[in-house]
């Protein structure tokens, strides 16, 4: 049976668009087994290599360009039970995201916050006459200096969150948004991480075009790209 969108699969093209829906529907692997009468691991096996054809998609269209961006860092993990709090707590996932006021969001998943780390990536993605937003981590000193048209700071260590237009909510709603969706999972596998974070940027990208639409788009990307299932 011949399927344009998985190699050598014994799932029908009609089958896979209906899990494709799902996945676009946000319906969990497990209940896209049941509602589509396929086996569960099936299913989430399906589920990762979509997820996969999505982060190569990300990292090809990721570029923010020119515009209001803000800039920040999160942490992912295991709820912290003794230790240090913040950018210093132990165990966790380092994300740095940059997100284009009334637009995109990129995240990607770093070492460490050194400047020496965070500043390419921001050059990168963001165009040096862009207006740049970020808290007070020392390494965001010199953004102006390294050759970017405005910096402006919110002092979370002084209790000020948001001044006017300047502010990180942005951003931040966004880490709100994606740790809660990740808490879904009850426990993530750690080399599948990167992938289910892509998801949550990818999501929200395609927040304003809707299900359809992204349904839509990813049948054309895995159309000219085929899964492969293990």
């Amino acid at each position: 049976m011949e399927n344009k969108y998985i190699y050598r699969s014994r799932i029908s093209e009609h089958k896979f668009r209906e899990i494709l829906r799902a996945f676009c529907l946000d319906i969990e692997a497990k209940k896209c087994s049941e509602l589509c009468n396929i086996n569960r691991n099936t299913a989430g096996n399906i589920y990762d290599k979509i997820r996969e054809r999505i982060y190569e998609d990300c990292e090809q269209n990721s570029p923010l360009g020119r515009g209001s961006i803000e800039i920040d860092e999160s942490y992912f993990g295991a709820r912290r039970v003794k230790g240090k709090k913040g950018r210093g707590a132990q165990g966790k996932t380092i994300v740095f995201g940059m997100l284009k006021r009334k637009g995109k969001v990129y995240t990607q998943i770093v070492k460490g916050c050194s400047a020496k780390e965070l500043l390419p990536i921001i050059e990168e993605q963001a165009d040096k006459d862009s207006t740049l937003y970020t808290d007070g981590f020392k390494t965001y000193d010199g953004l102006v200096d390294y050759g970017y048209k405005e910096h402006y700071r919110v002092k979370h260590c002084e209790n000020e969150f948001a001044r006017g237009h300047n502010h990180i909510n942005g951003i931040e709603s966004f880490w709100g948004v994606c740790k809660v969706r990740l808490a879904r999972f009850r426990g993530l596998h750690k080399h599948k991480f990167h992938l289910h974070l892509k998801e949550c940027e990818f999501r929200y990208n395609f927040r304003k075009e809707g299900h359809k639409k992204m349904y839509k788009y990813l049948l054309k990307i895995i159309r000219e790209n085929p899964l492969k299932l293990s």
